[in-house]
């Protein structure tokens, strides 16, 4: 059954799927104080259920939220994406190994087809004096990409957890760098994972994810 729109406008899983895209390629600024009155209007719904969102988002880790100071942007915090990193390495690199065992041509196929995707924007960021116009874009084809890498997981808590783990730890990297976390090593890293997967080498699809996480560790956690 569809989900009742948000008081005549968009409905409240629009509005969080909205929010998550803006807050994830670092539309907002960290610390930014975000008042339901203000974000109602561009999604023609109530302040209420706006709130009723912004809570939602709370939940999930991707807005703080303090007595007196309502709604706001999470700060950069190293320790949290340090644990986020380790996090995700631990579930995309299990995620993505029962991907590739159980992935047929099809996957295959998908997976292609999402690495060119991402290729080709992130070849036009590296391009790009001004990154910004290309942010949302990337942002939302990266998720697409390693969303496929695990599409053919046969556990869908794994799935979960893993867009849990994945959209926190973008919140923190856009916190924490210039270019929403944009690298010119993001490049060939995508394109090793995908060839690790499409070898069916287990152990070279997880080395190659823990190098493409660790490299933000390096250069923002400073391990």
């Amino acid at each position: 059954m569809a989900r009742e729109p948000a008081q005549d406008g968009m409905t409240q899983a629009g509005v969080i799927r909205s929010m998550k895209a803006r807050i994830m390629a670092g539309e907002f600024p960290a610390g930014m104080k975000l008042r339901p009155d203000a974000l109602r209007g561009a999604y023609d719904v109530s302040a209420s259920a706006m709130r009723e969102a912004l809570l939602r988002l709370s939940a999930e880790g991707l807005l703080a939220q303090e007595e007196q100071r309502g709604f706001h942007i999470p700060e950069a915090d190293p320790a949290l994406l340090q644990e986020l990193m380790d996090l995700r390495v631990l579930i995309e690199g299990e995620g993505a190994a029962l991907s590739m065992r159980r992935g047929d041509m099809e996957w295959e196929a998908d997976l292609a087809a999402a690495h060119h995707k991402l290729a080709h924007i992130e070849g036009r960021m590296a391009e790009a004096e001004d990154h910004a116009p290309l942010v949302p874009i990337w942002t939302r084809v990266d998720w697409e990409f390693h969303q496929t890498l695990l599409s053919a997981c046969p556990s869908g808590a794994l799935r979960d957890a893993h867009r849990t783990v994945y959209e926190r730890f973008r919140q923190q990297v856009v916190a924490a760098t210039p270019d929403a976390g944009f690298r010119h090593e993001t490049i060939q890293e995508h394109e090793e994972i995908v060839n690790a997967a499409v070898a069916r080498d287990e152990a070279a699809l997880r080395l190659a994810i823990k190098k493409h996480l660790w490299t933000y560790r390096e250069d923002m956690v400073g391990a």
